[in-house]
């Protein structure tokens, strides 16, 4: 059986500043831009990688939910208590320097994790945490 990742999901609470992020900052393109029922999907994903995508979605994204689940989501988000995304990447110092340098909110700096990666750490306009790491060489 061959298993592979297609799609996962982070929740924005503003598209527009979402896009501003992951398509201007991170280089990502934007595959699709969708409303339905008041809410907006945005797919985007990397150019090196065009069978997987990333959705960005509302905090809970279902129209059947009661307004103090809405509530209850939208306050994690704010805490950045979601869930983000790890990238990986050839050069974390240079990817580092790349996202500072268009306004992200740096976690943490590169460094040498004793796991074997070097990676670095930002917040997106959502407060969702993003790493980037790079593999060590030997």
């Amino acid at each position: 059986m061959d298993i592979k990742l297609s799609t996962c999901f982070i929740a924005v609470d503003d598209h527009d500043k979402a896009l501003a992020f992951y398509r201007d900052v991170l280089g990502l393109e934007v595959r699709n831009d969708v409303a339905f029922e008041g809410m907006r999907w945005v797919t985007v994903g990397s150019p090196a990688q065009p069978d997987v995508e990333i959705v960005l979605e509302p905090p809970l994204a279902d129209p059947n939910a009661s307004p103090a689940d809405r509530q209850a989501m939208a306050e994690l988000l704010a805490k950045g208590l979601l869930r983000g995304v790890i990238f990986s990447t050839d050069d974390c110092d240079a990817t580092f320097e790349r996202i500072r340098a268009g306004g992200g909110e740096v976690l943490q700096e590169p460094m040498d994790q004793p796991y074997g990666v070097r990676d670095c750490a930002f917040r997106d306009p959502a407060g969702n945490m993003l790493r980037f790491n790079q593999a060590r060489k030997s």
